[in-house]
């Protein structure tokens, strides 16, 4: 579909841009450019898009772009871009709800301020509350969808639904629907909302500036990065195994894997290609493999072409 399909599209407020470079929306800095990105101006907005769509048109949802690489030879069809700087979570009836498109930090900070306890761990998550509830992100012990206590999504209909944690399986760093249905594929995640306990707001923000302190400390936040590459096997720790291997500080075309953890890739100077990032995923699980008999498997969304 080209843009100028889109042109007729009726009732729109988003912005729509043509071969706009992924690069400028993930946090590694690297990759192709989508043929078509969509920021919608909210919800209903949304929803008007996607019932315009072709049938056949592929789309992804992204967020910050913390766990997603596009390849160089770019994406044949839709990204819609859920984050806006200016979402905030709110109250809805003694829960938290906050929109797809808010980073998850925000949610920790928001929780805290309102005197309930739980959420700490969402300000170790650099991603945004739908990549959090796609992946089951987790960090220090906890994991999304322990807080959740239901969801709203959308389909390719423009259909809104509030689904409960039941409809869901839900795994480490996994979530499906329990119909089969794949979420990128079916429906998207538009907003949770978290079911917290009352605590003390004052020591909930002291545990988020301890875990921000190790964040800090353990990682290369400075540098363009995906956060974690590979998931925990069972038992083990990933990073343990990529260090073990001697793997840290491999490097191809600007992309490294990091020397302060090993289980992140950095692009230092924003140089790399997609390829050369691919590339580092490919080769370290393949030595890992060899070496350990251990398979990684990534966290990492890769989608699109190659050059």
């Amino acid at each position: 579909m080209g843009l100028s399909e889109t042109s007729h599209m009726a009732k729109l407020r988003g912005e729509l841009k043509a071969n706009e470079p992924m690069s400028r929306h993930v946090s590694w800095r690297a990759g192709g450019a989508a043929a078509r990105v969509y920021t919608p101006a909210d919800r209903d907005d949304l929803a008007a898009f996607l019932t315009q769509l072709p049938i056949g048109e592929p789309v992804v949802f992204i967020g910050l772009g913390s766990n997603a690489l596009v390849r160089d030879g770019g994406f044949r069809g839709t990204v819609v871009l859920t984050h806006a700087s200016a979402k905030r979570p709110a109250l809805a009836d003694g829960r938290v709800f906050a929109e797809a498109g808010v980073a998850s930090p925000k949610v920790a900070r928001f929780a805290a301020m309102h005197d309930l306890e739980g959420a700490e761990f969402l300000a170790g998550i650099p991603g945004s509350v739908g990549g959090a509830l796609v992946m089951n992100a987790g960090c220090y012990g906890s994991e999304t969808w322990e807080i959740v206590e239901s969801v709203e999504t959308i389909d390719r209909a423009g259909t809104i639904r509030i689904r409960a944690k039941g409809d869901f399986e839900i795994g480490y760093r996994h979530c499906e629907l329990k119909t089969g249905g794949r979420l990128d594929a079916v429906e998207w995640f538009t907003g949770a909302f978290f079911k917290l306990a009352a605590g003390d707001g004052g020591a909930s923000r002291a545990r988020i500036r301890e875990l921000l302190t190790k964040r800090i400390a353990s990682q290369p936040l400075s540098l363009p990065n995906a956060g974690s590459v590979f998931r925990n096997p069972p038992g083990d720790h990933a990073a343990r195994l990529i260090e073990s291997c001697g793997l840290k500080g491999l490097e191809r075309g600007g992309a490294r894997v990091s020397e302060k953890h090993a289980n992140f890739i950095v692009n230092p100077k924003g140089a790399a290609r997609a390829a050369d990032i691919e590339w580092l995923i490919q080769t370290v699980r393949e030595k890992v493999r060899r070496q350990t008999g251990i398979d990684l498997h990534p966290e990492v969304r890769i989608i699109g072409d190659p050059a």
